[in-house]
């Protein structure tokens, strides 16, 4: 059978959607707009379905994947339109496809992002000292394991792209394209840089979104 790929978008209030509850909400979306897909077998069946790269509660997004079979005969072209409307506000079908290649084979991921500043004006300096300070290497920052130990990541080998621009009078605007698994870079943890390492280039206030999702050589990921 073949294996079947939506593209979708998650912005607005449905970026504080925790990972679990989005998986909830998109294992009752098929069945509530009629589409029947592949679910596991045994006593308690659930809808066998995949988010390629789960995101953290606060980022939006406008390329999430999710895998997923369906096994009766609803086009896939209707499906954007027929899961849409029984999602949630910030929750969009963008397309729904024949899924050309495998979710191991999604390398990159494309940020942009907001860093805020509640007294510094000259956002120029700010965004050429935070050039300055990410272009080093290595790029060390200290993180917590599954095991709750500390350890020191090297953050440059995960950084493709990275680049700061003014957005007067108090913001910098952040675009990046860093490693999206085995290992994945959270945007976090370049704000836990600025913290640790120079804390006096470190913003008042954050925010990211996911923009576009590609392979090893930078094709976009379908």
């Amino acid at each position: 059978m073949a294996r079947h790929r939506l593209r979708f978008e998650k912005t607005g209030r449905a970026k504080y959607l925790s990972h679990l509850d989005l998986m909830r909400t998109l294992q009752r979306v098929f069945p509530r707009a009629g589409v029947a897909i592949r679910h596991t077998e045994g006593f308690n069946p659930h809808a066998y379905i995949s988010v390629a790269l789960p995101s953290s509660v606060g980022m939006e997004s406008d390329c999430e994947l999710l895998d997923f079979e369906v096994v009766d005969d609803t086009p896939l072209a209707t499906l954007p339109e027929l899961l849409t409307a029984k999602l949630p506000e910030g929750i969009r079908v963008l397309k729904a496809y024949e899924a050309p290649g495998k979710v191991k084979e999604l390398v990159w991921l494309r940020l942009t992002g907001t860093l805020e500043y509640d007294t510094i004006t000259d956002t120029a300096d700010m965004a050429q000292k935070l050039d300055t300070f990410f272009a080093q290497r290595p790029l060390f920052v200290t993180k917590l394991n599954k095991k709750k130990e500390e350890t020191q990541v090297d953050l440059g080998p995960m950084i493709k792209e990275l680049t700061f621009i003014a957005a007067p009078p108090h913001k910098v605007t952040l675009h990046a394209v860093v490693a999206a698994q085995n290992p994945s870079l959270n945007p976090s943890l370049l704000l836990e840089a600025l913290r640790q390492s120079a804390p006096e280039l470190a913003p008042d206030f954050a925010a990211f979104a996911r923009v576009e999702v590609y392979d090893k050589d930078m094709r976009v990921f379908r």
